[in-house]
């Protein structure tokens, strides 16, 4: 089966940056969407970003728009999700996540939870001074 195990997480202080990373292994399919999705202690879990298998489509959580960047290389198995101008609110478990799709799907992806079936470990991120 496809698993998927993200790396990255640290305390960074408000303004900072950091690098998650998302490696699938297992037995990955032709197509799978990678997502990012976060949840702070508290709060509803939040979609963040998403990635299409084929780079057809990329989204963004509007809390999160311009500020992250969603990159995929195929070739490592690897999505990266690069964090800049990071707020305390970023604060949370950041767990990517992932689900196959048929070729003619390959150029979309979604960040509704429920299209997710393989989830992360998660990976904390803390934002503070």
């Amino acid at each position: 089966q496809l698993q998927v195990v993200e790396s990255g997480g640290g305390l960074v202080q408000p303004g900072g940056s950091l690098r998650l990373s998302c490696a699938a292994s297992g037995n990955t399919p032709d197509y799978y969407v990678i997502g990012w999705s976060r949840q702070a202690p508290g709060k509803v879990h939040e979609g963040a970003s998403c990635i299409s298998s084929t780079d057809g489509s990329i989204y963004y959580a509007h809390s999160v728009k311009g500020r992250f960047t969603i990159s995929r290389d195929n070739a490592k198995k690897t999505v990266y999700l690069q964090m800049n101008r990071l707020k305390p609110e970023d604060s949370a478990v950041y767990y990517c996540a992932a689900y196959p799709t048929g070729p003619s799907m390959s150029r979309l992806c979604v960040l509704a939870r429920a299209e997710y079936e393989y989830w992360g470990q998660g990976t904390q991120v803390t934002v503070s001074s």
